[in-house]
């Protein structure tokens, strides 16, 4: 297919490189155009506006940080709705779901075309490997056309009801995980100050009840200190948690764990800034690892 990807950071450009090496026609757009220079260099024609990626293409896709951006992208001064008429956007973002449906339908209201939204988790290194997993929300009808481009970028993809419904599915997904890394943190920090080496849980437990894939990543990297951003910052799961906690308000939803973890995550912010590695929460518990 000729696509149009739009948002090129740690998650948008492995996934929009998976696509041109999957052999679709890419044309590429970021705000920061020093970010399309790797996917030029694979081949993709680098626009210089969202209007202007989206001439000539089939598909539009798009990957930002919030909803924000995903508005203006879409809507702003030489955005996608200018340019294309009839076209379904799958948005890849992570994005409050009662805000994507209300794009959804001003994007069928002024396009005509449809809109998917395909919240992704898995983290940077399944973005690279094209492992991700994928929760849609939208018309089976645009999901099953659009499901060889969502092959080439994920494991798994499930359409989990009609527009929204992959947002809330990655909110609770976000629940999951964000509450699972506070609570690795917490035993990180307890088998340090009982004189355990926090390194061994990791492999000590495989396995047992408490396992898990976040404490399996998330255990060592507490346990070394290691910070840099490579599954995500803490910036990007707060305001997933503080999107799930917006959202609960709505519908009535308890939330005493996920609040606890996103006010951690915040005291992690505050020490520190938000622009590390969820890994960083280890030290709201246990400090700096000495040495």
């Amino acid at each position: 297919m000729r696509i149009a990807f739009l948002g090129l950071g740690l998650m948008g450009a492995p996934m929009a490189l998976n696509l041109a090496q999957a052999g679709h026609a890419l044309t590429v757009w970021n705000r920061s155009a020093a970010k399309a220079a790797p996917l030029a260099g694979a081949g993709a024609q680098v626009a210089d506006t969202p209007a202007a990626a989206a001439e000539g293409a089939e598909l539009l896709c798009l990957c930002m940080t919030d909803a924000k951006a995903v508005e203006a992208v879409a809507f702003g001064a030489g955005g996608l709705s200018g340019a294309a008429r009839g076209l379904t956007l799958v948005d890849f973002s992570s994005v409050d779901p009662e805000k994507t449906r209300a794009l959804a339908a001003r994007w069928a209201e002024e396009t005509g075309g449809a809109w998917l939204d395909a919240p992704v988790s898995g983290g940077v290194p399944a973005a690279e490997a094209g492992t991700l997993t994928i929760m849609a929300g939208g018309a089976e009808a645009d999901f099953d056309a659009v499901r060889p481009v969502l092959e080439a970028v994920s494991a798994r993809a499930t359409l989990m009801g009609p527009v929204g419904a992959g947002q809330a599915t990655k909110l609770a997904n976000q629940i999951i995980a964000g509450c699972t890394m506070a609570i690795v943190a917490e035993a990180v920090a307890f088998a340090e100050a009982n004189g355990i080496d926090a390194t061994r849980l990791a492999p000590a437990l495989q396995g047992g009840f408490a396992d898990s894939k976040p404490f399996q990543i998330f255990g060592p990297r507490m346990a070394a200190r290691v910070h840099e951003p490579v599954y995500g910052t803490s910036r990007m799961m707060l305001k997933d948690l503080d999107t799930v906690r917006d959202t609960a308000r709505a519908s009535g939803a308890l939330l005493p764990m996920t609040s606890t973890a996103a006010e951690l995550l915040r005291a992690t912010g505050l020490r520190d800034g938000l622009d590390r590695d969820i890994s960083a929460l280890i030290e709201v518990f246990a400090g700096p690892k000495e040495g």
